[in-house]
C-alpha cells in the first residue's frame, strides 16, 4: 500500500502540540522562576536547581521513546505526557504559593513539580518529533520540524503576553490560577490537535528496506558513539552546538528576575518581557528561513553567514544589556529585548538548517545516533547554563553588594561566549555542507504537500 502523507493542516495540528507544550514550560522557567527569587526573596541558585532538575530528567528521553516504541501508539505516550507536564506545571505555582510560609515543604513539592515537567516533556515531546517523521513526506520533513518550532514560539509569546496581563496586580493566589488555566487549556488543546491523526495516517506507512538496512550492524552503543565521535564535522558541531547553547539559554532564569530587581517591573510586565523576547526570537528565524529559501544568494541565503552574525550580534546586545543595567532609568530595555531575540533565532534557525544537512553525514546507519549526541549537547548546556548563571548572580551579589554588577556578569560571560561560538561556527561550516543544507520554504511546502 503506498505512503499517505500527512498534509499541511495536519502538520500545524501537530505544531499545537509543541505549542501547548511551549504554553506551559514557559511559565515554570520563566514566570516561577521570577517570583521565587524576587517576590520571595529566595536564593536565584533555587529556580536554577529546578529548572536544572527538569532538564537533566530528560535524560530518560531514550528511554520513553523505545516504550513508544514497543508499545507502537505514540498518541497514548503525547497524551499522557502533556497531563504530566500539565499537573507538573500547576504543582510548581501551588509550591511558590506554600514557599511565602513553608518554605521547605513549598521547595520539596517543587522539586516533585519539576520533575514531572521533565517527565512530561520528555514524553510527549519526543514521541510527537518520532510521530512527526514517520506521518511527513520525507522531502518535507525540514520545513515540517521548522514549522512545529515556530509554533513552539508562537506558544511563549502568546501565553507571556496573555498570562502577564492577567498576572497583574500580582497576588500568589492569581499566580496558581492563572498556571492553572493556562495548564488545562494546553493540554486540551494538544489532545484535541494529536486525536485521530496517528490512527489515519500511521498504519499506512509502507517503508522499503535495503538489504544492508535488514541487517544493521550490531555495536555496542559506547564503541558507536566512539565512531561518531571520531567523524571530525560531528565532534566540531557537537562543541558549536554546546558553546552556543550555553550561552543562548543563559539568560532564561536571570532576564525577568533582571527587570524586576534592576527595572522594577512587576510580575506581569517581566512575564511580557519574556513574550518580546519570544516575539524576537520569531521574526528572526522566519526572516531567516525568507532569506534561504526564498531569496537565496552566497549572503542572504548563506546558512553560515547567518549563524555566525546570528552569534556575533548576539554577543553585541547583551554586553549592551549589561551596561544598560547601570543606567536603567534611560536604558530602552524593550527594544533591546527584542533585538537579542531576533539575533537568537537567526542563529537558531540557521544551525537547525545546518543539522539538517550534517546529519546524514560521515558514518551510514548513525543519524539517530548523531542527532541524538547534538540533541545531549543541547540538553546539558540548557542545564548547566541556568545552575551557572543563578550561581552567579547569588556569588556576586552577596560578595560585591550591587545587584546589577551581578546580572552584567552572567550578560558579559554570555557574550564571550557567544563571540566564542561564533568562531567554532567558522570552523564548522565548509562549502559542501552549506550546498547541500536543505532549502526550508513555507510557502512551496503548502503548495505541494498533498492534502
Amino acid at each position: 500500500m503506498s505512503q499517505q502523507y500527512l498534509g499541511f493542516i495536519g502538520i500545524l495540528r501537530l505544531g499545537l502540540v509543541q505549542t501547548a507544550l511551549g504554553a506551559i514550560v514557559v511559565l515554570t522557567t520563566t514566570t516561577i522562576n521570577r517570583v521565587m527569587t524576587v517576590e520571595l526573596a529566595l536564593p536565584a541558585l533555587l529556580p536554577g536547581l529546578l529548572v536544572g532538575l527538569h532538564y537533566a530528567v530528560q535524560i530518560t528521553r531514550p528511554k520513553l521513546g523505545y516504550g513508544s516504541d514497543l508499545g507502537g501508539k505514540r498518541t497514548r505516550w503525547i497524551v499522557g505526557g502533556l497531563f504530566t507536564l500539565a499537573v507538573g506545571g500547576l504543582l510548581a505555582a501551588v509550591a511558590t504559593l506554600l514557599m511565602q510560609t513553608q518554605v521547605v515543604t513549598g521547595a520539596l513539592l517543587a522539586f516533585v513539580a519539576f520533575i514531572l515537567v521533565g517527565l512530561g516533556v520528555g514524553a510527549a515531546g519526543t514521541s510527537l518529533l518520532v510521530l512527526l517523521s514517520s506521518v511527513v513526506a520525507p522531502k518535507h520533513r525540514g520545513g515540517a520540524a521548522t514549522v512545529v518550532w515556530v509554533m513552539m514560539i508562537a506558544g511563549f509569546i502568546v501565553t507571556t503576553i496573555v498570562a502577564g496581563k492577567n498576572l497583574d496586580p500580582f497576588t500568589f493566589e492569581r499566580l496558581v490560577t492563572v498556571t492553572g488555566i493556562v495548564s488545562a487549556i494546553a493540554f486540551l488543546v494538544g489532545t484535541v490537535a494529536v486525536s485521530g491523526i496517528e490512527k489515519k495516517y500511521a498504519p499506512t506507512v509502507v517503508r522499503e528496506t535495503t538489504p544492508a538496512e535488514s541487517k544493521p550492524a550490531n555495536l555496542p552503543f559506547a564503541q558507536a558513539l566512539k565512531e561518531v565521535w571520531s567523524e571530525a564535522e560531528s565532534r566540531r558541531f557537537s562543541i558549536f552546538v554546546f558553546v552556543s547553547m550555553l550561552a543562548y539559554s543563559a539568560q532564561d532564569l536571570v532576564l525577568e528576575p533582571f527587570a524586576g530587581a534592576v527595572f522594577a517591573f512587576t510580575p506581569g510586565e517581566s512575564t511580557q518581557l519574556s513574550g518580546t523576547q519570544h516575539g524576537g526570537v520569531l521574526v528572526g528565524m522566519l526572516v531567516v528561513a525568507f532569506c534561504c529559501s526564498i531569496i537565496g544568494g552566497r549572503v542572504l541565503g548563506s546558512l553560515r553567514l547567518w549563524t555566525m552574525g546570528g552569534c556575533l550580534a548576539s554577543g553585541f546586545l547583551l554586553a549592551a544589556l549589561a551596561f544598560g543595567g547601570f543606567a536603567a532609568s534611560s536604558f530602552p530595555l524593550k527594544p533591546m529585548v527584542f533585538l537579542l531575540g531576533f539575533a537568537n533565532g537567526a542563529f537558531a534557525v540557521a544551525a537547525i538548517g545546518s543539522m539538517m544537512a550534517l546529519v546524514g553525514r560521515g558514518t551510514e546507519k548513525r543519524e539517530g545516533l548523531r542527532m541524538g549526541l547534538w540533541g545531549a549537547a543541547q540538553a546539558i548546556a540548557f542545564g548547566v547554563s541556568g545552575l551557572l548563571a543563578t550561581a552567579i548572580v547569588d556569588v556576586v551579589r552577596l560578595t560585591a553588594g550591587d545587584v546589577s554588577l551581578a546580572y552584567a556578569t552572567v550578560f558579559f560571560a554570555q557574550a564571550a561566549l557567544f563571540v566564542y561560538a561564533t568562531w567554532l561556527a567558522s570552523n564548522v561550516y565548509t562549502p559542501e555542507n552549506e550546498a547541500n543544507a536543505p532549502k526550508v520554504s513555507f510557502r512551496r511546502m503548502a503548495l505541494e504537500i498533498n492534502q
